[in-house]
């Protein structure tokens, strides 16, 4: 039982770790709050029970290899899809005090995905110390929609998906004390679409000073990467679009439909603006307010955050292009290593690099975006991958480098400086 701004929350006994499912750290972004700004939530009447998970954000099925038979192929791990996402897991060490707290965000191109997905858990987090906070945010249309009509209204549109985030991280700042966890070292990390909202975390100015360190996994980079900026003007002709397919002529009316037509809406809207798109487009935009520039600029004018960053990207990643001779040939490393560059150029501390280069057991497919994630959470055994001793040794490696780095800033590796470029490799030991 903990007491927390809205009031006690009762979780689970994990033995040395308790854990807490499914807590509401904003309303239900649901009937009006549909295309808002997410609200602070109500306080609760008695207990909360914080037994369950609860719903993942509505999204279209995942089957693609290596991803359906990875990730998604157990039924125990799903969760029923629902507008009404917007909650929050701790697994906190058991009689913790100060712990480092990390603030999960995972990948999914901001379309799909969930915080409680088989490859995700925060047990072996606990077991080194740390406080792991998984958060659920909106994606694909019902997070990041940009339409005139609703720039009218708030003065700007789209980045409802981040702005949950923010909200998560504002809640977590505010109660995490309650658990163990010291608020004044967060670290913000993701993975893939969840990188991405990292670097925009750290880039925006409506974060403050609540971000102590940030992790960025085959998502975050400099001058090379998956970021595209899009401007609000962009994504409001997008959002034009999505009205016509919807049928729709005015804002309450796009508001009245149910989940099940917005749904049903997406297949055709991205049948039509997917031609014209350069890669992502229903993701993190430039409306002036959540980013006031594009990534890269605001890294030129030294509005990142000054804070220590960590990142890398896996040997046959998303941008790996097939004739690769050397990593620097991939576009995605070299915007880690640019990275770290830039911020030393700005008189700061390099960042940490790593590259995971370890091919998965059992099929063939190499060494994929995304498949870190088993080993750095420390979840090997729900896979059915034929995992070697050599895979839980890196798993264990890898867990002790990023909690090391969640708890003051080094990972145990030597920074990526321009003189020498040192990048950690991560694979089995031969």
């Amino acid at each position: 039982m903990v007491e927390t701004k809205y009031g006690r929350i009762s979780g689970l006994d994990r033995g040395w770790y308790e854990e807490y499912r499914g807590i509401p750290y904003a309303k239900p972004p649901v009937g009006e709050l549909r295309w808002r700004a997410p609200q602070e939530p109500d306080k609760f009447e008695g207990v909360y029970e914080a037994a369950d998970f609860r719903s993942k954000c509505m999204q279209g099925p995942v089957t693609a290899p290596p991803y359906g038979r990875d990730f998604y192929s157990d039924p125990g791990y799903d969760r029923p899809m629902s507008e009404d996402c917007l909650y929050l897991h701790i697994w906190a060490p058991k009689g913790g005090n100060d712990c480092p707290v990390a603030l999960w965000i995972h990948g999914g191109a901001f379309m799909h995905g969930w915080g409680t997905e088989e490859e995700f858990d925060g047990a072996e987090f606990c077991r080194r110390g740390v406080v792991l906070v998984s958060v659920e945010y909106r994606c694909n249309l019902f997070g990041f929609l940009g339409h005139p009509w609703l720039t009218e209204e708030a003065g700007t549109s789209g980045n409802y998906g981040i702005l949950d985030q923010i909200a998560a991280l504002d809640w977590v700042y505010e109660n995490i004390s309650a658990f163990g966890g010291d608020p004044g070292n967060i670290t913000v990390f993701g993975q893939s679409a969840g990188a991405m909202s990292v670097q925009t975390l750290v880039s925006s100015p409506l974060t403050g000073d609540k971000i102590a360190k940030a992790i960025m996994q085959s998502g975050g980079s400099y001058g090379n990467g998956l970021h595209r900026d899009i401007p609000l003007s962009e994504q409001e002709e997008y959002g034009l679009v999505f009205a016509e397919v919807l049928g729709v002529k005015s804002l309450e009316e796009m508001r009245q439909k149910s989940t099940k037509e917005i749904t049903a809406a997406v297949g055709p809207f991205m049948e039509k603006v997917m031609p014209k798109a350069k890669g992502l487009f229903l993701a993190p935009t430039r409306d002036g307010r959540l980013l006031t520039d594009g990534y890269y600029e605001l890294m030129n004018e030294g509005k990142i955050k000054d804070i220590p960053y960590m990142l890398g990207c896996t040997k046959n990643d998303i941008m790996t292009p097939e004739d690769m001779k050397e990593p620097m040939d991939d576009p995605l490393y070299r915007g880690c290593v640019g990275f770290s560059h830039k911020l030393e150029e700005l008189g700061r501390k390099p960042a940490y690099v790593y590259y995971f280069t370890r091919d998965l057991p059992g099929d063939g497919s190499g060494c994929w975006h995304s498949s870190e994630l088993w080993y750095m959470m420390g979840t090997l055994p729900r896979c059915w991958r034929p995992w070697t001793p050599g895979d839980y040794e890196l798993s264990a490696r890898m867990l002790d480098c990023w909690c090391a780095f969640m708890r003051d800033g080094d990972p145990g590796w030597e920074p990526c400086k321009r003189d020498g470029s040192f990048v950690m490799n991560f694979d089995v030991e031969k």
